[in-house]
């Protein structure tokens, strides 16, 4: 049975480990290969660490735990009413988890007060696109693009926006 609950500092290197996974594998053919093969959890985990760390980020984000395990996690911004992340490890994609963390994360955000909600998509994730779509979330018009640090790839971005009341 798997459980969503608050991360804590603990949770640190877990969520870097699935972090990490995660990217390698829904990134592949989307970021240049040696940059997600050099990806880190080492460094991974110690910036999640300074994260879970800061009372300021306190119940923003949340773990998914399978088994004793922690298999994915979800980040939010509940001042500025966006969907920051949802990771899962590759080997649960699927299995209707990724949804709970995102039902769950929406809630948050909902409970938070705010009507609608955003997220940030990558243009050639045509995945992550299906996975919001299939939630309600639709691309609102906003795009942005940035380079990655110390690479010479353009990502472009879309973001999703979600009522989160009725009417």
């Amino acid at each position: 049975m798997a459980t969503i609950r608050s991360a804590t500092v603990e949770d640190a290197w877990p969520i870097a480990e699935v972090n990490v996974w995660s990217w390698q594998s829904a990134y592949r053919g989307l970021l240049p290969e040696l940059y997600l093969r050099d990806l880190s959890v080492e460094s991974r985990a110690a910036r999640w660490q300074r994260v879970l760390a800061d009372p300021a980020n306190q119940g923003d984000i949340l773990v998914l735990v399978e088994d004793d395990s922690v298999v994915g996690f979800t980040a939010v911004d509940r001042i500025r009413g966006e969907l920051r992340a949802i990771y899962l490890a590759p080997e649960r994609w699927g299995t209707g988890l990724g949804r709970r963390l995102h039902d769950t994360a929406v809630a948050a955000l909902r409970e938070s007060g705010h009507r609608e909600a955003t997220l940030w998509v990558l243009d050639t994730n045509e995945r992550a696109q299906r996975f919001y779509a299939a939630a309600g979330w639709v691309p609102d018009g906003a795009t942005k693009s940035d380079t990655m640090p110390g690479e010479d790839v353009l990502l472009s971005e879309t973001r999703y926006r979600i009522a989160l009341v009725s009417g």
